[in-house]
């Protein structure tokens, strides 16, 4: 029988002689739970935004993407695709060919980053989960587009327009000697079919035609592309195809995975929560110092029956340990009801949206992703802290008065 766990959990459930301890202790007790609760619904709130981030970028961006190191634009002929497709573990190729061009519809003009995409670009980014009106473009259609909300809004396009094509002008290659500024211009007259939202970084600069439809807007030669988009197998080692492909590659081209290509991003993200952790955890820091004052005035109060289990053999370091595991008691039984209240809220959330967006948002309420590690993460630092804020009033209080 552990004595010191025995004789703790009786002062920690019986009625002290003075109501102010068991107020204290419960406060210290409530103060715990909330910021522990508070460190799993934020934590869960930032793992599910990151989430959806990560889901968003990923629609958009390949597991693979091949650009060349030197140049803006290399030639990717079959054979080069070929010992590509034949790596093990590669699913998809798709050539892409983007640069910036003017759109014009009526009278508004928008500079619009342009992406030229071939038959496999959905395959390998599924791209077209993004289409939140109307739907994606054939790529075999050369008069046809998908644009950002953002720059349909700008140029005040919508789908209903459907005699009204957008104009595309891109500037012809090399000097031209003509003095009507048109003629610099190569135009092809596109009709939206879609528009995609993703965040307002791509939605209001971003804009998709077909890979043919660019290439010959650009005036590149057939196989020129600015990089090959390569999606992969479920079960791929990502690591490991990207080696062998640069090998195929060589030093000449720049191979990226999915957060290579976002990494500033990623790593903003995870610096934000890092941060957040550590503001929160120095609040929970602060709210576990409750138990000095809980602990200090149960010292004071339970003398008679510390100096009685002394007279019946008990030593300093038994005394120690009943202070210590009632001060834990309460860190632990405080975190306890914290990660549950935690957990069942963003159990909520997750199945009722209670927090919700408005109207127009990629999600309908705020997303929720709960980890495990978040919660061994949590418990840990909270009984840490409160070890911390225990042992000061136990062992200096401890010493001053039971120890002969």
């Amino acid at each position: 029988m552990n004595v010191a766990l025995y004789i703790a959990r009786r002062y920690f459930v019986a009625k002290k002689s003075t109501n102010a301890i068991t107020v204290i202790s419960w406060i210290s007790v409530l103060a715990i739970a909330v910021g522990t609760s508070a460190l799993i619904i934020i934590l869960s709130g930032m793992n599910g935004l990151t989430g959806l981030v990560q889901t968003l970028y990923n629609s958009f961006n390949p597991d693979i993407k091949i650009t060349a190191v030197s140049g803006k634009v290399f030639t990717a002929n079959d054979a080069f695709i070929a010992n590509i497709k034949n790596v093990n573990g590669v699913a998809y190729v798709s050539k892409t060919l983007d640069d910036n061009m003017l759109l014009k519809f009526n009278d508004q003009l928008q500079i619009t980053h342009i992406k030229g995409v071939d038959e496999n670009f959905t395959a390998v980014t599924r791209f077209d989960t993004l289409v939140v009106e109307g739907k994606y473009f054939s790529p075999k259609k050369n008069n046809q587009l998908v644009l950002g909300k953002g720059v349909a809004y700008r140029l005040g396009v919508g789908l209903s327009n459907i005699f009204t094509p957008v104009s595309v002008f891109c500037p012809k290659r090399g000097t031209s000697t003509s003095i009507n500024p048109e003629d610099a211009f190569n135009e092809e007259k596109c009709y939206p079919t879609g528009f995609f939202s993703i965040n307002d970084d791509f939605d209001f600069t971003y804009g998709l035609m077909s890979y043919e439809t660019a290439r010959e807007l650009l005036q590149y030669p057939a196989s020129s592309v600015t990089a090959l988009e390569i999606g992969l197998n479920p079960n791929a080692d990502l690591d490991g195809v990207k080696n062998e492909i640069q090998k195929i590659a060589g030093n000449k081209f720049l191979l990226k995975n999915k957060y290579e290509q976002n990494d500033v991003l990623f790593k903003t993200l995870k610096t934000e929560k890092l941060w957040t952790f550590i503001i929160l955890a120095f609040v929970l820091l602060i709210a576990t110092f409750n138990i000095i004052g809980a602990l200090t005035m149960l010292i004071i109060e339970k003398k008679k029956d510390v100096q009685t289990l002394s007279a019946m053999g008990a030593d300093a370091g038994l005394i120690r340990k009943i202070f210590m595991t009632e001060g834990l008691m309460i860190v632990f039984i405080g975190a306890s009801i914290g990660i549950l209240i935690g957990y069942g809220l963003c159990l909520l959330q997750q199945h009722f949206g209670f927090v919700s967006f408005e109207e127009g948002y990629i999600v309908d309420a705020y997303p929720i992703e709960v980890r495990f590690s978040d919660f061994v993460l949590i418990m840990t630092t909270v009984l840490c802290t409160g070890f911390i804020a225990a042992i000061y009033p136990v062992r200096v209080f401890t010493k001053q008065r039971y120890e002969y």
